[in-house]
């Protein structure tokens, strides 16, 4: 019996522990923490996709760049983090029993491996050019990049007459070629590429320079989208538009002693007087108070003072004298019978001014020479039916050349049908039709004695009023009529 006891109480302690034996364990996971950061500057990074390997367990970083593993097997594990625009990141991490373990992925962006492209050279012109032509072809060498990224080229031009900047941009192709440039000005070029990744590397600076502006001697008018335009040209055929066909610009006149182009240009629906170099640049406008006004400004002229200090000008039934400057505006003369003053000439020696009048419908006229006192000094024409018009006195004051409809019709539409060039004898009180030679239908206009006054230019249309203009030379007898340039009026020879 007594063994028996003993052998109960070793089965109850052998029992009591090993149930205490059972309550006694020990866990085996541990915790993964982290965070997701941009490289250098520590900002976080959200939805980072963050995966565990060889469990494959995957999360992603919460909106300050957190993430947590839980109850992950003791073990040696790879962490990955990775997002689009970075490169992933690794790190390693050994999980004991019960720990944590913490860490940080710093991602660097996708581009920070990325090479910048080498930058190219310029080609062509060479640096230095000189006497180029307005249309240049500005050519560089390809870029190099070592990641083979798809390349763009910008492409900045500068020059030494203004500060305006001709930049173009998303340039595919190694040349380009640029236009509109103006005579005798400097260019700076430079050239920049760009890969999508990096900031624009740039080339070094090159230079060229445009031909001296020619010595044109024509001046007159083309219609350019739907505007009077102010072109000149040379004895080669040169033409070059100096007016913007933005602007109602028309009438051209240059004086030689100021080297300035005066002409006529809409201003707030009024007409003004302009003057501007003879390549079209300084444009300065000289009259502001008192427009010119008369019954039709299309045939509105007016004239420069030999010396290019002064210019004439009609507005309504008054002429009036300014300084090229736009200062001392004054009258000098108005008609005694209200009629309008279209049109005016003053002598090459500053004592004759020549007129030409008309009523508000362009008839009626008188064409008539006065002093600087307002004294009527010869009368030219007058008291005839039709339109006439286009003064200019000769060098020597003996002789007028003007134009006169000789059918003497008259209408509403101011249309002329036979419109023939005249050159007035002072002395002889003659007039002399140099339009002998003129082609029936048509009509000869707007005359100028040439440089040497040995000839006319003048401009010859149809007379329905719609046709092309042309303008031509002939000498002073009326022979050997030439054609210089077509679709052209208004004309200049200076």
């Amino acid at each position: 019996m007594r063994n028996l006891k003993y052998i109960s109480i070793l089965l109850v302690i052998i029992l009591v522990w090993s149930c205490n034996d059972e309550k006694i364990t020990f866990s085996e996971t541990g915790k993964i923490t982290g965070r997701v950061v941009k490289a250098q500057i520590f900002e976080p990074i959200s939805n980072a996709k963050v995966s565990i390997s060889p469990s494959n367990n995957t999360t992603f970083s919460d909106e300050d760049g957190y993430f947590t593993f839980e109850e992950i097997p003791i073990g040696d594990y790879s962490l990955q983090a990775e997002k689009e625009g970075y490169l992933a990141g690794y790190e390693p991490a050994s999980l004991d029993a019960d720990a944590t373990v913490n860490i940080v992925f710093e991602l660097e962006e996708s581009d920070a491996l990325n090479k910048p492209p080498i930058a190219p050279e310029l080609l062509s012109p060479e640096d230095g050019s000189t006497d180029l032509g307005l249309e240049v072809e500005l050519v560089w060498s390809k870029a190099t990049d070592l990641d083979e990224d798809s390349l763009e080229y910008g492409l900045q031009i500068r020059n030494d007459y203004n500060e305006a900047l001709i930049s173009v941009q998303n340039i595919t192709d190694t040349t380009y070629v640029i236009s509109n440039l103006q005579h005798g000005v400097k260019y700076f070029w430079q050239v920049s590429v760009n890969d999508g990744h990096h900031e624009d590397v740039l080339t070094s600076i090159s230079t060229f320079k445009t031909s001296s502006y020619p010595n044109n001697r024509y001046f007159y008018v083309k219609e350019t989208d739907g505007n009077n335009v102010i072109y000149s040209n040379d004895i080669d055929g040169e033409e070059l538009q100096i007016t913007s066909s933005s602007r109602n610009s028309w009438r051209p006149r240059k004086n030689q002693t100021a080297k300035l182009v005066a002409f006529l240009q809409t201003n707030d629906t009024e007409t003004h007087i302009f003057t501007m170099n003879p390549d079209g640049t300084d444009i300065r406008q000289v009259t502001s108070e008192i427009p010119l006004v008369g019954f039709k400004q299309s045939e509105i002229d007016f004239s420069w003072s030999t010396n290019g200090n002064y210019l004439i000008y009609p507005s309504f039934d008054k002429l009036y004298m300014i300084n090229k400057d736009g200062s001392g505006n004054h009258l000098i003369y108005q008609t005694p019978d209200s009629s309008y003053i279209t049109e005016c000439d003053w002598s090459n020696d500053g004592s004759l001014i020549a007129l030409k009048t008309n009523d508000i419908n362009g008839y009626n006229i008188a064409i008539f020479v006065i002093d600087l006192s307002g004294n009527v000094v010869t009368n030219v024409l007058s008291g005839v039916n039709g339109a006439a018009g286009g003064l200019n006195l000769s060098i020597d004051n003996n002789y007028l050349l003007y134009t006169y409809d000789s059918s003497g019709h008259e209408d509403a539409s101011y249309r002329q049908l036979d419109s023939n060039i005249f050159l007035y004898d002072f002395a002889a009180d003659t007039s002399t039709n140099l339009s002998t030679n003129k082609e029936a239908g048509t009509n000869d206009l707007d005359p100028r004695f040439a440089p040497n006054e040995a000839s006319v230019i003048f401009v010859n249309t149809s007379n329905d009023g719609i046709s092309e203009k042309y303008i031509y030379t002939e000498k002073i007898d009326g022979e050997n009529r030439t054609q210089l340039f077509e679709n052209t009026y208004m004309p200049d020879w200076e």
